[in-house]
C-alpha cells in the first residue's frame, strides 16, 4: 500500500481575515459615501452643545459652588502661587521690581553649580554655554517661563510619584492597583489632559502644571518602583537580619542601592514634564511653546525654528545633567567652595545691577537665525519641490487617499462589523467587546468620519514607522558600528518635544495633513527602531552562526531567521508606534492635518467650540484604547 501524504493546508485565519477584507472593499464599491456619519466644522452634535452648556453653567458656579470653592479653587490658588513664586524667582518682574529676583547672570551661575556639584565640569560648561545661547537667541524670558514651569510641575510631580513608586516597590497589592492606571495615563495621549482640566482650573499656569504633572507622574512612579523591587532579595534579608526596622531597611539599604534607577526616573519626568509644557501652551501656558504655537499657526518658520530650537537647548541641558547624575561623583572641596564663591557673586550682581538683570539686548543672535531659517525655507521650497512634492504626491496617492477613502467613505455600520470582527479574530471576545465598545463610543462622540480620517493618517504614519523602524533596527541589531552612530541621534530624537518635529517638514511640506504625517513617523521612529534594534541583537549568536554555516545568505539570515525570532519586539515596536503616533495627532492639527486634531485645536481656541473640542479628545483617547488593546492581543497570539 502506498502512503499518500495529505495536502498542505493553509492556515485558516490569514484566510479568513483576506475574505473579510475582501468583502469590505466589495461592499465599499457598492455602498460608497452612505451612512459616513459627516459633520462640517462649525456643526454641532446635541452632546457637543450639551458639554458648552456644561461648560457655561460650571464657569457660572465658579465661585458659589462649595466643590469649587474648598477644592478645585483652593487647589488652582495653590499651584498658581507656587508656579508665580518660582517665575518670580527667575522669570517674570516681581515684588515691585522691573525684573525677576535672580537674574540672567544668577540663573547661568546656578545652573553651572548644580551642573557641576552632580554632573562634572564638562556638563557644566555645556549648562553654562546652553543657557547663554538661550539669552543670544533673544528668547530669556521665555526660556525661563518654560523653565519656571517645567520645575513647579516636576516639583509636584516628584513630591506624589516617588512616594508612590516607593510604595508600589514594597506592596504586590499597591503594585497591582496603579499599573492600570498607570497604563491609562501613559497611553492617553497628552492634548486630552488639557481640555477637562480647563474645566476645572480654566485655562492658564495652574491647568497647564496639572496636565504637565499627570503626564510626568508616572514615569517616576514606575521607575521608582522598578527600582525598589531590583534591589537583590539578600541584601533586603542581610538588613532584616541585623535588627533593622523597616523604615532603617528603607532609607538606608532599599533607596541608597536604587538611587541609580530613581534618578533616571526623575531624568524621565523632567523630559515628560518639558515636554508637556510646550504642548500646554494651547491653553495658555507661557514660555517657549506660545512662542511656536503662534508662529506655526501663522507659517512663520523662522520664528518657530528659533524658538524650536531654544527648546531643544533646554531639553538637552536638562537631559544631559540628570543622566550624568546618576553616577556617583565626589568633587574636590576646594572647587566645590570655589563654585559656591563664584555663584553667590552672580546671583548678587543679577539682584543688584540691572546689566546682570536683563539679558542683553544689543547682542543677539535670534534674528539672524530667524533670517536664515526662514531662507532656507524658501531655498527649499523653491529648490526641492520636485522631490518633496513627489515623495509627498506618492504617499498621498499610494497610501493615505485608499486608506481614507476605505474608512471614510464606508457606511459606519460596515467599518464597525469589520473591526469586531477582526478584533474576534486576532484577539477572542474580550477584544471584540473592547473593539465594539470603542466603535459605539466613537459614533456617540458625533465625529465618526473624523476619527476615520484620523485612524487612517495613524495606519499610514505606522506603517511608515515600521518599515523605518525594521531596515534601520535590523542594521543597528547586526552591527554594533551601526549601533554607536545612530544610538546617540535616537536618543537626542526622544528628548526633543512633539512641537519641535513640525519645524522642518512644515518648510519642506508648508502645511497639509502630510506634513503632520511625516513629522508622527520621525517623532515616533526613535522608540520603534530601538525595540527592533534590541529584538535583532537579542536573537542567539549561536542560532544565527548556525545559519550561516548552513549557507543562508545575509537577507536569508535576517527574514528566515532574525526576524521571526525578534517577533516579540516588532510587535511591541508596533504597539509603540501607534500610541507615538496618535500622541501627534493634535499637534499635526496645527499644520492642516484636519480632523480630530483640528476639532481639539479649534475646541481650545473658540469657545462654542469647546465641546466638540472635548468630543474630539474623548475620540482620540477610544482610537488609542482600541489600537493598544489590538495591538497587545495581537502581539500575545503572535509570540505565542
Amino acid at each position: 500500500m502506498v502512503a499518500v501524504a495529505a495536502p498542505r493546508q493553509l492556515p485558516r485565519k490569514p484566510l479568513i481575515i483576506g475574505g473579510i477584507v475582501l468583502a469590505w472593499l466589495v461592499l465599499w464599491l457598492l455602498l460608497r459615501n452612505i451612512g459616513t456619519l459627516p459633520l462640517d466644522a462649525s456643526a454641532m452634535t446635541p452632546l457637543h452643545r450639551w458639554i458648552n452648556s456644561i461648560n457655561d453653567a460650571v464657569g457660572a458656579s465658579r465661585n458659589s459652588n462649595p466643590l469649587f470653592l474648598y477644592f478645585f479653587n483652593e487647589i488652582r490658588l495653590v499651584i498658581n502661587e507656587f508656579v508665580t513664586f518660582v517665575q518670580a524667582l527667575i522669570a517674570q518682574p516681581s515684588f515691585g521690581r522691573p525684573v525677576p529676583v535672580i537674574g540672567w547672570l544668577g540663573v547661568v551661575g546656578i545652573a553651572g553649580f548644580v551642573s557641576l556639584v552632580v554632573a562634572g565640569w564638562r556638563v557644566a560648561l555645556l549648562a553654562v554655554a546652553g543657557f547663554v545661547f538661550l539669552g543670544l537667541q533673544g528668547l530669556w524670558q521665555e526660556s525661563m517661563d518654560t523653565l519656571s514651569l517645567t520645575l513647579a510641575a516636576v516639583v509636584i510631580s516628584l513630591l506624589i510619584g516617588i512616594p508612590l513608586g516607593i510604595w508600589a516597590g514594597l506592596s504586590d497589592r499597591a503594585n497591582r492597583v496603579m499599573t492600570p492606571v498607570l497604563d491609562f495615563m501613559q497611553t492617553m495621549p497628552t492634548f486630552v489632559y488639557l481640555a477637562p482640566l480647563t474645566l476645572f482650573f480654566l485655562i492658564g499656569p495652574a491647568s497647564a502644571t496639572i496636565a504637565t504633572l499627570i503626564y510626568a507622574a508616572p514615569p517616576a512612579i514606575r521607575i521608582t518602583a522598578h527600582a525598589i523591587r531590583s534591589v537583590p532579595r539578600n541584601t533586603v534579608e542581610a538588613s532584616e537580619s541585623l535588627g533593622a526596622t523597616r523604615k532603617q531597611t528603607l532609607v538606608k539599604v532599599l533607596l541608597p542601592s536604587a538611587r541609580k534607577t530613581i534618578v533616571l526616573g526623575v531624568n524621565q519626568t523632567i523630559m515628560a514634564a518639558l515636554s508637556m509644557v510646550t504642548i500646554a501652551a494651547l491653553i495658555d501656558a507661557p514660555g517657549l511653546g506660545k512662542t511656536v504655537v503662534k508662529a506655526l499657526q501663522t507659517l512663520d518658520v523662522g520664528t518657530a525654528f528659533n524658538a524650536g530650537l531654544a527648546i531643544v537647548v533646554l531639553a538637552i541641558v536638562l537631559d544631559r545633567v540628570t543622566t550624568a547624575a546618576t553616577e556617583r561623583r565626589t568633587l574636590p572641596r576646594w572647587a566645590l567652595f570655589s563654585g559656591l564663591g563664584v555663584t553667590g557673586v552672580t546671583v548678587y550682581f543679577s539682584y543688584t545691577y540691572l546689566w546682570a538683570a536683563e539679558f542683553p539686548s544689543e547682542v543677539e543672535i535670534g534674528s539672524s537665525i530667524r533670517k536664515g531659517a526662514t531662507a532656507v525655507t524658501e531655498w527649499a521650497q523653491d529648490s526641492l519641490t520636485v522631490l518633496t512634492g513627489g515623495f509627498k504626491d506618492f504617499v498621498t496617492w499610494a497610501l493615505i487617499n485608499p486608506l481614507q477613502a476605505l474608512l471614510a467613505e464606508s457606511p459606519w455600520f460596515l467599518v464597525a462589523l469589520v473591526i469586531v470582527a477582526l478584533s474576534f479574530l486576532i484577539g477572542g471576545v474580550r477584544c471584540a467587546v473592547v473593539s465594539a465598545a470603542c466603535v459605539g463610543l466613537l459614533v456617540a462622540t458625533g465625529l465618526w468620519q473624523d476619527s476615520m480620517i484620523t485612524l487612517a493618517s495613524t495606519l499610514v504614519a505606522t506603517i511608515m514607522v515600521m518599515i523605518l523602524g525594521v531596515v534601520v533596527g535590523v542594521w543597528m541589531g547586526r552591527s554594533r558600528r551601526a549601533d554607536r552612530f545612530i544610538r546617540p541621534i535616537l536618543d537626542a530624537g526622544q528628548v526633543m518635544p512633539a512641537f519641535v518635529y513640525l519645524v522642518p517638514f512644515l518648510a519642506l511640506f508648508a502645511a497639509s495633513r502630510f506634513t503632520a504625517i511625516i513629522a508622527a513617523v520621525v517623532f515616533a521612529a526613535p522608540v520603534a527602531i530601538k525595540i527592533i534594534a534590541d529584538g535583532i541583537r537579542a536573537v542567539s549568536p549561536a542560532t544565527v552562526e548556525a545559519s550561516t554555516a548552513l549557507g543562508s545568505s545575509s537577507w536569508q539570515t535576517i527574514v528566515k531567521v532574525q526576524l521571526p525570532m525578534a517577533r516579540g519586539a516588532l510587535t511591541l515596536a508596533a504597539n509603540q508606534g501607534l500610541i507615538y503616533v496618535l500622541s501627534m495627532v493634535v499637534v499635526g492639527g496645527l499644520v492642516g492635518a484636519g480632523a480630530l486634531g483640528y476639532d481639539v485645536v479649534a475646541g481650545f481656541s473658540q469657545s462654542n467650540l469647546y465641546g466638540k473640542g472635548l468630543a474630539a479628545g474623548v475620540a482620540i483617547v477610544v482610537l488609542g484604547v482600541m489600537l493598544d488593546r489590538l495591538t497587545q492581543a495581537a502581539a500575545k497570539r503572535w509570540t505565542n
